[in-house]
């Protein structure tokens, strides 16, 4: 084989351990996981109200098997509530930081991550019905692999012990998903085109090589 069929062979080989990681294949919630899911979150103490969990098995019902995100709209306390954990002099920042320390490894492992991520540059400048909304300090959007993924994080035992740090450091918050979604810059996309330069600019060098080679 030559060199330049194993430059292909090895970029191909990449991109496909990408696609394989980052897209999910198992297609929408079967109504088996959607009652596991559902017992799990009964389960817990204090049980949710019914309407969370109605709200929750409609969540799952509506399914695409596809990636969608999680926007997030959030005020922070100034000064975060004293609870158990929580050290003096420690801002909310930090305290939200202790939420996500099992969240940011649960994420990367099933290739979910921020798309989008900011501090609020002024209070709101559009306001229909939603009284007592006017101020928040930060806006983030969320991409999950699957509704799946999401689950599988949120019910996770370790999940729960720092759901009190959220609270803490959060004076308000609104997240909802969307599905379907639009982004420009689709990883897969851009890492196929990068991969696809590379390849290019290796095989050139390589031909220009051997036809200056004796």
């Amino acid at each position: 084989m030559t060199r330049t069929r194993w430059i292909w062979l090895v970029l191909i080989g990449l991109y496909a351990a990408f696609f394989g990681w980052y897209t999910s294949f198992k297609g929408p919630l079967t109504q088996e996981e959607i009652e596991h899911y559902i017992a799990q979150v009964e389960s817990r103490e204090p049980t949710p109200p019914p309407e969370r969990v109605a709200m929750l098995r409609k969540f799952m019902e509506e399914d695409t098997g596809d990636d969608f995100v999680m926007v997030n709209v959030i005020d922070m306390y100034e000064t975060p509530l004293q609870i158990e954990g929580v050290e003096p002099g420690e801002t909310s920042d930090e305290v939200l930081a202790k939420y996500m320390e099992y969240m940011y490894p649960a994420l990367l492992a099933r290739a979910c991550h921020p798309v989008f991520y900011g501090q609020a540059a002024n209070s709101a400048m559009d306001l229909m019905n939603a009284e007592g909304m006017e101020e928040w300090t930060t806006g983030a959007g969320m991409r999950y692999r699957s509704r799946r993924d999401m689950l599988e994080i949120a019910t996770n035992p370790a999940f729960a012990g720092s759901h009190e740090f959220k609270v803490a450091a959060m004076r308000k918050t609104i997240a909802f998903p969307i599905d379907p979604w639009i982004q420009l810059g689709d990883p897969r996309v851009v890492l196929a085109l990068l991969l696809g330069l590379i390849g290019n600019g290796l095989s050139w060098r390589e031909a220009l090589r051997q036809s200056t080679s004796p």
